[in-house]
Protein backbone atom coordinates (compact mmCIF):
# COMPACT_ATOMS: atom_id res chain seq x y z
CA UNK A 1 0.00 0.00 0.00
CA UNK A 2 1.47 3.35 -1.02
CA UNK A 3 0.63 6.24 1.28
CA UNK A 4 1.51 9.93 1.26
CA UNK A 5 1.32 12.21 4.28
CA UNK A 6 0.96 15.95 3.86
CA UNK A 7 3.18 17.65 6.38
CA UNK A 8 2.27 20.96 7.97
CA UNK A 9 4.47 23.24 9.98
CA UNK A 10 3.09 23.97 13.47
CA UNK A 11 4.70 26.94 15.23
CA UNK A 12 5.75 26.39 18.84
CA UNK A 13 4.03 28.45 21.51
CA UNK A 14 5.86 30.11 24.38
CA UNK A 15 5.00 29.23 27.98
CA UNK A 16 3.10 32.51 28.38
CA UNK A 17 1.10 31.90 25.19
CA UNK A 18 0.10 28.41 26.41
CA UNK A 19 -0.99 29.83 29.78
CA UNK A 20 -3.08 32.57 28.17
CA UNK A 21 -4.60 30.19 25.58
CA UNK A 22 -5.94 27.85 28.28
CA UNK A 23 -7.30 30.65 30.47
CA UNK A 24 -8.95 32.57 27.63
CA UNK A 25 -10.30 29.28 26.27
CA UNK A 26 -12.07 28.69 29.60
CA UNK A 27 -13.58 32.20 29.62
CA UNK A 28 -14.71 31.97 25.97
CA UNK A 29 -16.22 28.52 26.46
CA UNK A 30 -18.23 29.67 29.49
CA UNK A 31 -19.55 32.62 27.49
CA UNK A 32 -20.48 30.44 24.52
CA UNK A 33 -22.24 27.81 26.66
CA UNK A 34 -23.69 30.43 29.01
CA UNK A 35 -22.88 27.91 31.73
CA UNK A 36 -19.85 28.31 34.00
CA UNK A 37 -20.16 24.89 35.64
CA UNK A 38 -20.29 23.03 32.32
CA UNK A 39 -17.32 24.96 30.93
CA UNK A 40 -15.28 24.17 34.07
CA UNK A 41 -16.11 20.46 33.77
CA UNK A 42 -15.10 20.38 30.10
CA UNK A 43 -11.81 22.23 30.66
CA UNK A 44 -10.97 20.60 34.01
CA UNK A 45 -10.97 23.79 36.13
CA UNK A 46 -12.78 24.68 39.35
CA UNK A 47 -15.41 27.43 39.52
CA UNK A 48 -13.16 29.36 41.91
CA UNK A 49 -10.38 29.32 39.30
CA UNK A 50 -12.80 30.53 36.63
CA UNK A 51 -13.88 33.54 38.68
CA UNK A 52 -10.25 34.40 39.51
CA UNK A 53 -9.43 34.40 35.79
CA UNK A 54 -12.54 36.44 35.01
CA UNK A 55 -11.70 39.03 37.68
CA UNK A 56 -8.11 39.28 36.44
CA UNK A 57 -9.28 39.72 32.83
CA UNK A 58 -11.74 42.45 33.80
CA UNK A 59 -9.14 44.24 35.92
CA UNK A 60 -6.20 44.34 33.54
CA UNK A 61 -6.88 42.37 30.36
CA UNK A 62 -4.66 39.59 29.00
CA UNK A 63 -1.57 40.79 30.91
CA UNK A 64 -3.24 39.98 34.21
CA UNK A 65 -3.83 36.36 33.13
CA UNK A 66 -0.10 35.63 33.20
CA UNK A 67 1.32 33.91 36.25
CA UNK A 68 2.88 36.66 38.32
CA UNK A 69 6.53 36.54 39.31
CA UNK A 70 6.98 36.90 43.08
CA UNK A 71 10.05 39.08 42.67
CA UNK A 72 9.35 42.76 43.30
CA UNK A 73 10.89 44.98 40.58
CA UNK A 74 13.32 47.71 41.59
CA UNK A 75 11.70 50.79 40.05
CA UNK A 76 14.84 52.87 40.64
CA UNK A 77 16.65 50.88 37.95
CA UNK A 78 14.04 51.55 35.29
CA UNK A 79 14.33 54.15 32.55
CA UNK A 80 12.40 57.38 32.95
CA UNK A 81 8.73 57.53 32.00
CA UNK A 82 9.31 59.59 28.83
CA UNK A 83 11.81 57.05 27.44
CA UNK A 84 9.51 54.15 28.24
CA UNK A 85 6.64 55.82 26.39
CA UNK A 86 8.87 56.38 23.36
CA UNK A 87 9.94 52.72 23.33
CA UNK A 88 6.33 51.53 23.56
CA UNK A 89 5.25 54.00 20.88
CA UNK A 90 7.86 52.89 18.36
CA UNK A 91 6.89 49.26 18.91
CA UNK A 92 3.23 49.92 18.11
CA UNK A 93 3.81 52.44 15.31
CA UNK A 94 6.45 50.27 13.63
CA UNK A 95 5.72 46.65 14.63
CA UNK A 96 8.16 45.25 12.07
CA UNK A 97 11.13 46.90 13.84
CA UNK A 98 13.30 44.60 15.92
CA UNK A 99 14.91 45.78 19.16
CA UNK A 100 18.20 46.72 17.45
CA UNK A 101 16.42 48.71 14.72
CA UNK A 102 14.23 50.43 17.34
CA UNK A 103 17.33 51.37 19.34
CA UNK A 104 18.96 52.95 16.28
CA UNK A 105 15.81 54.88 15.33
CA UNK A 106 15.37 56.22 18.86
CA UNK A 107 18.99 57.33 18.91
CA UNK A 108 18.17 59.66 15.99
CA UNK A 109 15.61 61.31 18.28
CA UNK A 110 18.18 61.75 21.03
CA UNK A 111 16.88 58.84 23.14
CA UNK A 112 19.75 56.55 24.10
CA UNK A 113 18.70 53.04 25.11
CA UNK A 114 20.26 49.66 24.33
CA UNK A 115 18.50 46.87 22.41
CA UNK A 116 18.41 44.83 25.63
CA UNK A 117 16.78 47.74 27.44
CA UNK A 118 14.17 47.99 24.69
CA UNK A 119 13.39 44.29 24.98
CA UNK A 120 12.92 44.64 28.74
CA UNK A 121 10.36 47.42 28.23
CA UNK A 122 8.60 45.48 25.47
CA UNK A 123 8.31 42.44 27.73
CA UNK A 124 6.75 44.56 30.49
CA UNK A 125 4.13 45.77 28.01
CA UNK A 126 3.70 42.37 26.28
CA UNK A 127 5.19 43.63 22.99
CA UNK A 128 8.24 41.37 22.71
CA UNK A 129 7.18 39.58 19.50
CA UNK A 130 6.10 40.84 16.09
CA UNK A 131 2.67 39.25 16.53
CA UNK A 132 2.12 40.96 19.90
CA UNK A 133 3.20 44.33 18.50
CA UNK A 134 0.68 43.90 15.67
CA UNK A 135 -2.05 43.19 18.22
CA UNK A 136 -1.05 46.40 20.00
CA UNK A 137 -1.31 48.29 16.71
CA UNK A 138 -4.77 46.87 16.01
CA UNK A 139 -5.98 47.91 19.47
CA UNK A 140 -4.66 51.43 19.00
CA UNK A 141 -6.34 51.73 15.59
CA UNK A 142 -9.64 50.49 17.04
CA UNK A 143 -9.52 52.83 20.03
CA UNK A 144 -8.32 55.99 18.29
CA UNK A 145 -9.57 55.47 14.72
CA UNK A 146 -6.13 56.17 13.26
CA UNK A 147 -5.24 56.18 9.56
CA UNK A 148 -2.55 53.55 8.99
CA UNK A 149 0.76 54.33 7.32
CA UNK A 150 1.93 52.22 4.39
CA UNK A 151 4.38 50.27 6.58
CA UNK A 152 1.66 49.52 9.12
CA UNK A 153 -0.70 48.25 6.42
CA UNK A 154 2.06 45.95 5.11
CA UNK A 155 2.71 44.64 8.62
CA UNK A 156 -0.96 43.84 9.25
CA UNK A 157 -1.29 42.10 5.87
CA UNK A 158 1.79 40.04 6.69
CA UNK A 159 0.21 39.02 10.00
CA UNK A 160 -2.98 37.93 8.23
CA UNK A 161 -1.01 35.79 5.77
CA UNK A 162 0.93 34.16 8.60
CA UNK A 163 -2.26 33.37 10.50
CA UNK A 164 -3.82 31.78 7.42
CA UNK A 165 -0.64 29.78 6.80
CA UNK A 166 -0.89 28.37 10.32
CA UNK A 167 -4.55 27.53 10.00
CA UNK A 168 -5.75 30.53 12.03
CA UNK A 169 -8.73 31.26 9.82
CA UNK A 170 -11.46 33.73 10.69
CA UNK A 171 -14.60 31.78 11.54
CA UNK A 172 -17.64 33.03 13.44
CA UNK A 173 -20.04 30.08 13.68
CA UNK A 174 -20.75 26.65 12.16
CA UNK A 175 -21.31 26.97 8.43
CA UNK A 176 -19.42 30.28 8.26
CA UNK A 177 -16.50 28.66 6.41
CA UNK A 178 -15.90 25.11 5.26
CA UNK A 179 -12.47 23.80 4.29
CA UNK A 180 -12.37 21.27 1.43
CA UNK A 181 -9.43 19.37 -0.04
CA UNK A 182 -8.49 16.20 -1.94
CA UNK A 183 -6.32 13.61 -0.16
CA UNK A 184 -4.49 10.84 -2.03
CA UNK A 185 -4.94 7.68 0.06
CA UNK A 186 -2.97 5.19 -2.00
CA UNK A 187 -3.32 2.38 -4.53
CA UNK A 188 -5.00 -1.00 -3.97
CA UNK A 189 -4.65 -3.95 -6.32
CA UNK A 190 -7.91 -4.53 -8.15
CA UNK A 191 -9.26 -1.09 -7.17
CA UNK A 192 -6.61 1.35 -8.37
CA UNK A 193 -5.87 4.80 -7.06
CA UNK A 194 -8.00 6.00 -4.15
CA UNK A 195 -8.74 9.67 -3.48
CA UNK A 196 -10.57 11.11 -0.49
CA UNK A 197 -12.68 14.23 -0.73
CA UNK A 198 -12.59 16.00 2.66
CA UNK A 199 -14.72 18.76 4.14
CA UNK A 200 -14.14 20.25 7.61
CA UNK A 201 -16.30 22.92 9.23
CA UNK A 202 -13.64 25.39 10.43
CA UNK A 203 -15.61 26.41 13.54
CA UNK A 204 -16.76 23.13 15.03
CA UNK A 205 -14.23 20.83 13.24
CA UNK A 206 -17.05 18.46 12.23
CA UNK A 207 -15.56 16.47 9.33
CA UNK A 208 -16.89 14.61 6.27
CA UNK A 209 -14.95 12.29 3.95
CA UNK A 210 -15.86 10.17 0.94
CA UNK A 211 -13.65 7.92 -1.19
CA UNK A 212 -13.41 7.91 -5.00
CA UNK A 213 -11.24 6.27 -7.65
CA UNK A 214 -10.73 9.55 -9.48
CA UNK A 215 -10.16 13.24 -8.77
CA UNK A 216 -12.65 15.32 -10.78
CA UNK A 217 -14.99 18.29 -10.49
CA UNK A 218 -17.91 15.86 -10.11
CA UNK A 219 -16.41 14.07 -7.10
CA UNK A 220 -15.58 17.40 -5.46
CA UNK A 221 -19.21 18.52 -5.79
CA UNK A 222 -20.60 15.09 -4.90
CA UNK A 223 -19.24 15.22 -1.33
CA UNK A 224 -21.06 18.49 -0.71
CA UNK A 225 -24.27 17.26 -2.33
CA UNK A 226 -24.27 13.80 -0.73
CA UNK A 227 -23.09 14.51 2.83
CA UNK A 228 -22.29 18.11 3.74
CA UNK A 229 -25.35 20.09 2.66
CA UNK A 230 -27.87 17.44 3.82
CA UNK A 231 -26.20 17.48 7.27
CA UNK A 232 -26.48 21.28 7.59
CA UNK A 233 -30.04 21.24 6.26
CA UNK A 234 -31.01 18.68 8.92
CA UNK A 235 -29.97 21.29 11.50
CA UNK A 236 -31.77 24.13 9.64
CA UNK A 237 -28.44 25.70 8.75
CA UNK A 238 -26.37 26.29 5.63
CA UNK A 239 -22.80 26.75 4.37
CA UNK A 240 -21.86 30.33 3.52
CA UNK A 241 -18.33 29.92 2.15
CA UNK A 242 -15.88 27.18 1.13
CA UNK A 243 -12.07 27.40 1.13
CA UNK A 244 -10.15 25.16 -1.31
CA UNK A 245 -6.73 25.02 -2.93
CA UNK A 246 -6.27 25.87 -6.61
CA UNK A 247 -6.58 22.30 -7.89
CA UNK A 248 -8.38 21.71 -11.19
CA UNK A 249 -11.17 19.83 -9.41
CA UNK A 250 -12.05 23.02 -7.51
CA UNK A 251 -11.17 25.90 -9.84
CA UNK A 252 -12.20 26.75 -13.39
CA UNK A 253 -14.47 28.93 -15.49
CA UNK A 254 -17.57 29.84 -13.51
CA UNK A 255 -19.94 29.11 -16.40
CA UNK A 256 -18.64 25.65 -17.31
CA UNK A 257 -16.86 24.18 -14.27
CA UNK A 258 -19.11 21.67 -12.46
CA UNK A 259 -17.84 22.44 -8.96
CA UNK A 260 -18.03 26.21 -9.45
CA UNK A 261 -21.54 25.87 -10.88
CA UNK A 262 -22.63 23.74 -7.91
CA UNK A 263 -21.44 26.40 -5.45
CA UNK A 264 -23.18 29.14 -7.43
CA UNK A 265 -26.48 27.24 -7.49
CA UNK A 266 -26.38 26.88 -3.70
CA UNK A 267 -25.24 30.47 -3.08
CA UNK A 268 -21.93 29.40 -1.52
CA UNK A 269 -18.97 31.77 -1.87
CA UNK A 270 -15.68 30.24 -3.02
CA UNK A 271 -12.32 31.31 -1.55
CA UNK A 272 -9.03 29.94 -2.88
CA UNK A 273 -5.76 29.49 -1.03
CA UNK A 274 -2.63 31.46 -1.81
CA UNK A 275 -0.77 30.07 -4.85
CA UNK A 276 1.88 27.42 -4.05
CA UNK A 277 0.96 27.57 -0.34
CA UNK A 278 -1.04 24.43 0.56
CA UNK A 279 -0.53 25.18 4.26
CA UNK A 280 -3.01 28.06 3.85
CA UNK A 281 -5.71 25.39 4.04
CA UNK A 282 -4.17 24.28 7.33
CA UNK A 283 -7.32 22.91 8.97
CA UNK A 284 -7.82 20.33 6.21
CA UNK A 285 -4.10 19.57 6.13
CA UNK A 286 -4.07 18.90 9.88
CA UNK A 287 -7.15 16.68 9.60
CA UNK A 288 -5.43 14.66 6.84
CA UNK A 289 -2.49 14.04 9.14
CA UNK A 290 -4.88 12.87 11.88
CA UNK A 291 -6.86 10.54 9.61
CA UNK A 292 -3.65 9.10 8.15
CA UNK A 293 -2.18 8.31 11.57
CA UNK A 294 -5.35 7.29 13.40
CA UNK A 295 -7.22 5.44 10.65
CA UNK A 296 -5.41 4.51 7.43
CA UNK A 297 -2.04 3.47 8.87
CA UNK A 298 -3.85 1.24 11.37
CA UNK A 299 -6.69 -0.05 9.17
CA UNK A 300 -4.41 -1.19 6.34
CA UNK A 301 -2.37 -3.24 8.82
CA UNK A 302 -5.41 -4.92 10.35
CA UNK A 303 -7.38 -5.82 7.21
CA UNK A 304 -6.83 -6.57 3.52
CA UNK A 305 -9.25 -4.42 1.52
CA UNK A 306 -10.47 -5.50 -1.90
CA UNK A 307 -13.14 -2.88 -2.61
CA UNK A 308 -13.80 0.80 -2.13
CA UNK A 309 -17.07 0.07 -0.31
CA UNK A 310 -15.40 -1.85 2.54
CA UNK A 311 -12.89 0.95 3.12
CA UNK A 312 -15.69 3.53 3.06
CA UNK A 313 -17.69 1.53 5.62
CA UNK A 314 -14.77 1.51 8.10
CA UNK A 315 -14.02 5.15 7.31
CA UNK A 316 -17.61 6.13 8.11
CA UNK A 317 -17.37 4.38 11.48
CA UNK A 318 -14.10 6.16 12.28
CA UNK A 319 -15.66 9.51 11.32
CA UNK A 320 -18.63 8.78 13.59
CA UNK A 321 -16.24 8.34 16.52
CA UNK A 322 -14.17 11.36 15.45
CA UNK A 323 -17.18 13.69 15.30
CA UNK A 324 -19.15 12.37 18.26
CA UNK A 325 -16.76 10.77 20.77
CA UNK A 326 -13.20 12.02 20.20
CA UNK A 327 -12.40 15.23 22.10
CA UNK A 328 -10.78 18.00 20.06
CA UNK A 329 -8.31 20.67 21.18
CA UNK A 330 -9.21 23.16 18.43
CA UNK A 331 -9.57 26.85 19.17
CA UNK A 332 -13.38 26.69 19.41
CA UNK A 333 -13.71 23.12 20.70
CA UNK A 334 -11.75 23.55 23.96
CA UNK A 335 -11.80 19.83 24.74
CA UNK A 336 -15.34 19.17 23.49
CA UNK A 337 -16.16 16.83 20.62
CA UNK A 338 -16.80 18.46 17.21
CA UNK A 339 -20.52 17.63 17.41
CA UNK A 340 -20.79 19.10 20.92
CA UNK A 341 -19.17 22.27 19.62
CA UNK A 342 -21.50 22.32 16.62
CA UNK A 343 -24.66 21.87 18.71
CA UNK A 344 -23.58 24.40 21.36
CA UNK A 345 -22.92 27.03 18.68
CA UNK A 346 -26.21 26.64 16.77
CA UNK A 347 -27.55 29.58 18.78
CA UNK A 348 -24.90 31.81 17.17
CA UNK A 349 -26.25 30.90 13.72
CA UNK A 350 -29.80 31.67 14.89
CA UNK A 351 -28.69 35.07 16.21
CA UNK A 352 -27.15 35.87 12.82
CA UNK A 353 -30.38 34.94 11.03
CA UNK A 354 -32.43 37.07 13.46
CA UNK A 355 -30.11 40.07 12.97
CA UNK A 356 -30.40 39.82 9.19
CA UNK A 357 -34.19 39.54 9.40
CA UNK A 358 -34.34 42.67 11.58
CA UNK A 359 -32.25 44.54 9.01
CA UNK A 360 -34.43 43.31 6.16
CA UNK A 361 -31.73 41.04 4.78
CA UNK A 362 -31.97 37.40 3.80
CA UNK A 363 -29.72 34.48 4.71
CA UNK A 364 -29.93 31.82 2.07
CA UNK A 365 -29.64 28.26 3.36
CA UNK A 366 -28.45 25.75 0.80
Amino acid sequence: MGERAKKTGEPKMTVNEKIIKNKIGLLNLAQELNNVSKACRVMGFSRDTFYRYKAAMEEGGIDFLLDKNRRVPNLKNRVDEQTEKAVVSIAIDNPAFGQARASNELRKQGIIISPAGIRGIWMRHNLQTFKLRLIGLEKKVAEEGLILTESQVVALERKKEQEEACGEIETAHPGYLGSQDTFYVGTIKGVGRIYQQTFVDTYSKVAFAKLYTMKTTITAADLLNDQVLPFFESHNMGVLRVLTDRGTEFCGKADSHDYELFLAIHNIDHTRTKAKSPQTNGICERFHKTILQEFYQIAFRKKVYTSLETIQKDLDEWLRVYNNDRTHQGKMCCGRTPMQTFIDAKSIWKEKVDQLNQKGGQLLVS
